[in-house]
C-alpha cells in the first residue's frame, strides 16, 4: 500500500517510526522566498532557453534508541538545485549550485531545545504535530545561498579600476576657488 504524504503538514513522529522517507522534484514557484533570490525570466538574457529550476530534495524519518528514556525522533533533509543568479562582479547571470544536507533532532519543547543547542552538533528543532517540510527546504536552502554570487571566472572583462579618465580631466578643468584665494593674498597692499 502506497502512503500519501501532505508536506505542508507531515505527522513527523509517525514517519519517524515508520522509518519513511520521501523524495522528489518540486519547481522554484512552490518556494517564494527562494524564488526572491533567483533571477527572473525577464532579467535573463536567455529568456528562451529559461527553464523553472526544480528542487530537488529527500527527506528520512528515524528513531534513535536512547539506554534509559524514550527513542529519539530524527529527520535526514536533503536539497538541491540550480539557482540562476546575479554575479556581483560582472552584473551578469550565473547559476550556482545550491546544497543543503541536514540532520534535525526533535525534541518536546521550545526549553529544552534552547538548553541544548549549545551543546549538540545537530539542529534541533520542537516536535509539533505537523511539520511543513516544505518550509523546512526553503529555509535550508536559503542559507545555503551564497551572500554574494559570482562566477569563479566572469564571462565578460570587469574593468577593476575606479579610475575614469573623462572625470580626472573635467576635474582638471574645474576652476580651483582656493587658487584665486592665493593670489589675493600675493598682492601688495
Amino acid at each position: 500500500m502506497d502512503k500519501k504524504f501532505d508536506l505542508n503538514r507531515l505527522n513527523t513522529k509517525a514517519f519517524a517510526r515508520e522509518g519513511l522517507s520521501l523524495q522528489g522534484h518540486e519547481s522554484l514557484s512552490q518556494f517564494s522566498r527562494l524564488g526572491d533570490l533567483a533571477l527572473s525570466p525577464s532579467e535573463t538574457h536567455l529568456k528562451e532557453a529559461f527553464q523553472t529550476p526544480q528542487v530537488a530534495w529527500a527527506v528520512q524519518g528515524d528513531l534513535v534508541p536512547v539506554s534509559g528514556g524514550d527513542p529519539q525522533v530524527w529527520l535526514h533533509l536533503q536539497a538541491e538545485l540550480e539557482l540562476p543568479m546575479q554575479c556581483q562582479r560582472c552584473m551578469g547571470q550565473v547559476k550556482l549550485s545550491v546544497k543543503a544536507d541536514t540532520s534535525y533532532r526533535f525534541v518536546s519543547d521550545e526549553a529544552t531545545a534552547e538548553a541544548e543547542d549549545d551543546e549538540s552538533d545537530e539542529d534541533l528543532l520542537v516536535l509539533t504535530p505537523e511539520l511543513n517540510v516544505l518550509e523546512l527546504i526553503e529555509d535550508e536552502l536559503i542559507m545555503s545561498a551564497p551572500l554574494v554570487p559570482k562566477h569563479e571566472i566572469c564571462p565578460v572583462l570587469v574593468p577593476m579600476s575606479a579610475v575614469d579618465e573623462a572625470f580626472e580631466k573635467a576635474l582638471e578643468a574645474r576652476p580651483k576657488p582656493f587658487a584665486a584665494l592665493a593670489q589675493l593674498k600675493k598682492k601688495p597692499t
